[in-house]
This record gives structure tokens, C-alpha cells and sequence, in this order.
């Protein structure tokens, strides 16, 4: 039988050992899962307990192997399969959030969509709210793949917009249309009880994603 150490130093020092193999410090290992580092140098040197449902999120994303962290034996890490099917499903609202990459969000994917013709999309996302309805409505799940030439936009298209703090990090999904300035890029609800259009400078966008379709739900 496995022995757990689980209130014992022997925890810390071995969430100590990854972050080290990691090369992150404190800030950048705890803060994505925690949001703060409070405790964090205690827990590493032994003079601090950790509670089971921060070990789990801990262990979700940096893909710790759980047993080795609870007893030391086995790998340091899971096996990730690399050839996973599918594209994962993040049930977030990414306009209350500061967001940039999937890979960097704290909550991991709920499962996998393996569905051939959006296989090619980075994630699978739900909507909030009712600026693009009909168009999309709140609830449905849309499949965004990131756009990685922004000189190439498909104007008249929606696309998820992820915008750096001079546009205090607006996050939303928008049609988007061509602006007289080339600087400058129109946002535009598809709800016409959302009227009036957002312009932002091309060069605020961090990162910028094509909205490949919808996935409809009749039943929750």
C-alpha cells in the first residue's frame, strides 16, 4: 500500500523540485492556479499544510503525476499523449478574464470535441450574452481557430478579439470590418439592439481568433 505524505514537508519539497525543473519562480509556477503566492515558500520548505483541492489543481496544470507527488514513486510527470483526439473544450467566459493563450488558462479543457471538420481549431468555446445574436446565441459553442497573419481578415466574418490593456483588455467575440484607416479596425455586434460600433488600433490585438462554426445546444 502506497504510503501518502500528504501533510508532511516531503510535498513541498517535491512541488519545490518541479518548479525548479521547470525553471519558474514562485510567482509564475503558483500564481496561474492560486492567483497569488501567499504561503507558496512556506508550503516548499515544510512549514506549511496544502489542501487536497489545490494539490488537484496544482497537479492538472503543470501534468504532475499525483502519485509521485502524494508518495514519490513512479514519474514526475503524466504522459501526455500527443496524438489526443480532438480539440478541447474550455467552459469559460473569456470576457472576464486577462487572457492571451488556451495553454495558459488555470481551469484545464473539460473534454475533447474529435470532430473532423474543426479538428484544425484551437479550442471550443461557450457565448455568453446576446450581442451576436442571432447569429450566435448565448449558450451555443463555437470552434475558434487563432489567426496567425493579421494582415489577412476575412472582413464581414466573427472572430474571438483578444486585446491588450490600452484597450483594457477587451475580450469578446465581433464581426469585424474594414476601417477607412488602415490603423484601425471596425467591431461590430451582430444584434441590432446592440448598436453602435467599437474601433480599435490593429496594433492592440494580442492575438486574434476565426470563429469556424457553431455547435447548437436544445438541451442542457
Amino acid at each position: 500500500m502506497k504510503h501518502t505524505d500528504l501533510q508532511t514537508n516531503k510535498i513541498g519539497s517535491r512541488l519545490k523540485e518541479v518548479r525548479l525543473i521547470k525553471g519558474k519562480t514562485i510567482h509564475d509556477f503558483y500564481v496561474p492556479i492560486s492567483g497569488h503566492t501567499a504561503n507558496f515558500s512556506a508550503v516548499e520548505l515544510g512549514n506549511r499544510n496544502i489542501g487536497v483541492k489545490l494539490i488537484g489543481a496544482i497537479v492538472r496544470y503543470h501534468s504532475i503525476n499525483k502519485d509521485w507527488l502524494l508518495t514519490g514513486e513512479g514519474e514526475m510527470f503524466t504522459k501526455i499523449s500527443l496524438n489526443k483526439p480532438g480539440v478541447p473544450f474550455y467552459n469559460v467566459n473569456m470576457a472576464e478574464r486577462a487572457f492571451e493563450d488556451f495553454n495558459e488558462l488555470r481551469e484545464p479543457p473539460e473534454y475533447y470535441v474529435n470532430y473532423k471538420p474543426f479538428n484544425d481549431c484551437d479550442a471550443y468555446m461557450p457565448i455568453y450574452g446576446d450581442s451576436m445574436y442571432p447569429k450566435y446565441a448565448s449558450g451555443e459553442i463555437i470552434a475558434v481557430k487563432e489567426v496567425k497573419n493579421l494582415e489577412i481578415i476575412q472582413w464581414g466574418e466573427a472572430y474571438l478579439v483578444v486585446a491588450d490593456d490600452r484597450a483594457n483588455n477587451f475580450t469578446s467575440v465581433k464581426l469585424l470590418y474594414e476601417h477607412t484607416s488602415y490603423s484601425k479596425i471596425i467591431l461590430r455586434s451582430s444584434n441590432p439592439n446592440f448598436r453602435g460600433d467599437t474601433i480599435i488600433a490593429r496594433d492592440v490585438i494580442k492575438k486574434l481568433y476565426l470563429v469556424k462554426g457553431k455547435v447548437t445546444r436544445h438541451h442542457f
